[in-house]
């Protein structure tokens, strides 16, 4: 069953590609033609890449597994933080730092330097320092949740990334890359779709594209998150029941032993 069909990927304009003659060569399996001098993408081919990065997304989630949501352009960054949040999933929408995720050690010193602000204003320490340093501190704070505050309980390195504008994002898609973790992507028509593990053939530059896109992969990770509440909820009844059960078990085991030694004991006499 698809997650999604041709209609509602043509109402939300995710078929408009880039201008003709922008367009990179290798998404030339992904266009069905052009018209104004605008490619216009085959969404029968990202109605089938969709369900196939839905389904894997799924997977990812039903494992407890992280996706690091990326997109920072204007039109994307408050609607892709909102749906990432709205599932638990990590996301960076301001800036991508160099070494996110290659030197991530280091962005997590950075992550803990907040931690580390927020406890001098618990204990009382913050309010000891010169208004001066409180001012440069507070700065500090608020540039760091700016930047970092969406990754804060990303304790490892994230098992996959989704971007919105791979040319935009193409130091994100390398990091990735280096460290062999896959990357979903929408892919517009000017883009390398190379890169890319799950292609997603999308108009990324139209807000309504976006949010069609993010709301399908969204309900996928909801899904694969809710089967794995189901199992562990299924393992602890069943730990209950084996934990009731064997106790019982044993006294019914004993008593027939108990049973057993007075006929032996009799038959003995």
């Amino acid at each position: 069953m698809s997650r999604t069909n041709f209609q509602e990927l043509l109402d939300a304009r995710v078929h408009f590609g880039h201008l003709a003659r922008k367009w990179n060569p290798k998404m030339a399996p992904y266009i069905f033609d052009q018209k104004n001098g605008i490619h216009i993408i085959d969404l029968h081919k990202t109605v089938v890449k969709i369900d196939e990065a839905a389904e894997e997304m799924k997977q990812l989630a039903k494992s407890g597994r992280k996706i690091l949501f990326v997109a920072t352009k204007k039109q994307a960054k408050d609607l892709v933080k909102e749906k990432a949040s709205a599932v638990n999933m990590p996301s960076i929408t301001e800036r991508w730092a160099g070494g996110m995720l290659t030197n991530f050690p280091t962005i997590r010193k950075a992550v803990k330097k907040m931690s580390t602000i927020d406890k001098m204003k618990e204990d009382g320490t913050f309010e000891k320092l010169a208004k001066r340093e409180r001012l440069q501190v507070d700065r500090q704070r608020a540039k760091l949740e700016k930047n970092l505050g969406s990754i804060r309980d990303m304790s490892r390195l994230p098992s996959a990334l989704f971007v919105v504008d791979v040319q935009k994002e193409a130091n994100a898609v390398k990091e990735a890359g280096r460290l062999n973790i896959p990357v979903f992507a929408m892919v517009d028509t000017c883009c390398d779709p190379t890169p890319i593990d799950y292609v997603i053939p999308a108009n990324d530059d139209a807000t309504s594209s976006i949010e069609c896109v993010v709301n399908i992969l969204c309900a996928a990770i909801q899904e694969g998150l809710e089967e794995r509440k189901l199992e562990k909820d299924k393992e602890a009844v069943e730990e209950v029941v084996e934990e009731t059960v064997k106790p019982a078990a044993a006294r019914r085991l004993r008593s027939r032993r108990g049973a057993r030694e007075e006929e032996k004991a009799e038959a003995a006499e």
